[in-house]
């Protein structure tokens, strides 16, 4: 979370990469939208002026000038507060659809899960590809926590969504640990 001072403090940044190799603008546009950076315009780009996207803004800007691109960063602040209220209320926008993308993640998740008890299919391949499933979860759920500075208002429910999730896995490997070693009755 981020002080009302920072709250109104900006880094933006100009990218101009070549048009070839497409390969160049893809990469650090995927690198900008890993960060959760807002696109404001043609090649520019936003993000509050907090250390916890340094790294990712110099990601950027070193592979813009690996494709021999441009990049200008700058340093911005509303004119007014409602300026600054308004551009805030955009970067939470965009973590509450990142949220909400999380959030139905989490129910597929315990859809599949549901699914594989339903039709009984208590396997160590399986038990293995469900965890690494809520690793990628749990993964999300960090880099959005990181990014999410302004605490949109999902957040809260990603987390307890997430221990939900955590919790049915967890059913679902004694399941399995049971099925394996004949323990009868134990695979509700």
């Amino acid at each position: 979370m981020v002080d009302g001072d920072s709250a109104s403090r900006w880094l933006v940044l100009v990218i101009r990469v070549p048009a070839e190799p497409s390969r160049h603008r893809v990469a650090v546009w995927r690198e900008l939208r890993k960060i959760g950076a807002l696109s404001v315009g043609q090649g520019v780009w936003a993000v509050p002026d907090v250390p916890v996207f340094a790294d990712g803004i110099a990601r950027a800007v070193d592979l813009t000038e690996q494709a021999d691109g441009q990049a200008l960063a700058l340093t911005a602040a509303g004119r007014s507060p409602e300026d600054a209220a308004r551009f805030q209320a955009l970067f939470t926008a965009a973590r509450s659809a990142d949220w909400a993308e999380f959030l139905a993640d989490c129910g597929k998740f315990e859809a599949e899960l549901a699914k594989e008890i339903r039709i009984a299919k208590f396997t160590l391949a399986e038990l293995e590809e469900e965890e690494q499933s809520l690793e990628r979860l749990r993964r999300w759920h960090r880099d959005l926590t990181a990014r999410d500075v302004f605490g949109a208002p999902e957040a809260a429910e990603a987390g307890e969504r997430l221990r939900q999730c955590t919790a049915a896995c967890e059913d679902y490997a004694e399941r399995v640990i049971a099925a394996l070693h004949g323990i009868a009755g134990d695979t509700r």
